[in-house]
């Protein structure tokens, strides 16, 4: 969603998304929506949008090259680049979650 397109929730609305965040779990009524077993056509990070910085970063020309070559009309280089390196840090990330354990 676009920030600024969505209008502000009334008082009510409000106080109804309140009273709803103080329920226990065992309080909801799921009954009218069925569970969810089969996740396989699911995206991760669909909806999220990471707030980009920009620098001038020095990177080898092969690996430019090849990033360049692996584009699609839909995506471009810099995404790729930023997707293998997230994948990295959160690669790492794990790694060190399971060191600590």
């Amino acid at each position: 969603m676009k920030k600024g397109t969505s209008k502000r929730l009334t008082s009510e609305q409000r106080a109804e998304l309140k009273s709803l965040a103080a329920l226990p779990d065992r309080a909801i009524d799921t009954s009218d929506a069925p569970e969810l077993l089969d996740w396989s056509g699911a995206k991760r990070g669909l909806f999220y949008r990471p707030i980009k910085q920009q620098l001038t970063l020095r990177i080898d020309a092969d690996v430019i090259a090849w990033f360049k070559s692996q584009t699609t009309s839909n995506e471009g280089y810099q995404t790729r680049i930023n997707r293998a390196l997230r994948e990295y840090v959160q690669g790492q990330a794990g790694r060190v979650r399971r060191s600590r354990a």
